[in-house]
Formats: C-alpha cells, structure tokens, sequence
C-alpha cells in the first residue's frame, strides 16, 4: 500500500485483509472501510450521490481489485503462464 484514507481506515481494512481469502478480499476491504471510516456517513455528496463513506468504500475496492489483476498478472508473466 502506497497511501490510505486521511481517517486511517485504509490501514485498518488492510490489516484485517491478512489470511483472508483472495476471492473475497475485494468485497471486504470496500465493507472494512466504511466500518472503519471516521467521515461523516450523512454528508452526501451532491456530484456522486453518495456519502463519503460509500464512496470510500467503493474506491478501496475497486483499488484493490486492480492491485489483484496486476500482481496475478505479473505472477503468470514470472512463470511462464499467460
């Protein structure tokens, strides 16, 4: 991890990650941090529609997911497989 949420959720959504399973991973580091999230869940943001803890939620997910692809995809380049 490069850098987290400002509230410090990243790093606890992180934590709780360790020895969870992969094919999950994506779904609870989202759930993590809006759990963990210190935002305030009732400022909804008028452009996206969402609170800051949704979007939050969304954002570490999908950052996740990514970072997934990349490492599998950089393992099956070291390996051989495609």
């Amino acid at each position: 991890m490069v850098r987290g949420a400002p509230c410090g959720a990243t790093w606890e959504a992180a934590r709780r990650l360790i020895g969870h399973p992969l094919d999950d991973a994506v779904r609870k580091i989202g759930l993590d941090t809006q759990f963990y999230c210190s935002a305030d869940p009732a400022g909804w943001d008028p452009i996206y529609g969402k609170s800051p803890v949704h979007f939050a939620g969304k954002i570490h997910s999908r950052e996740l997911a990514r970072a997934i692809d990349r490492a599998l995809a950089l393992l099956a380049g070291e390996t051989g497989q495609g």
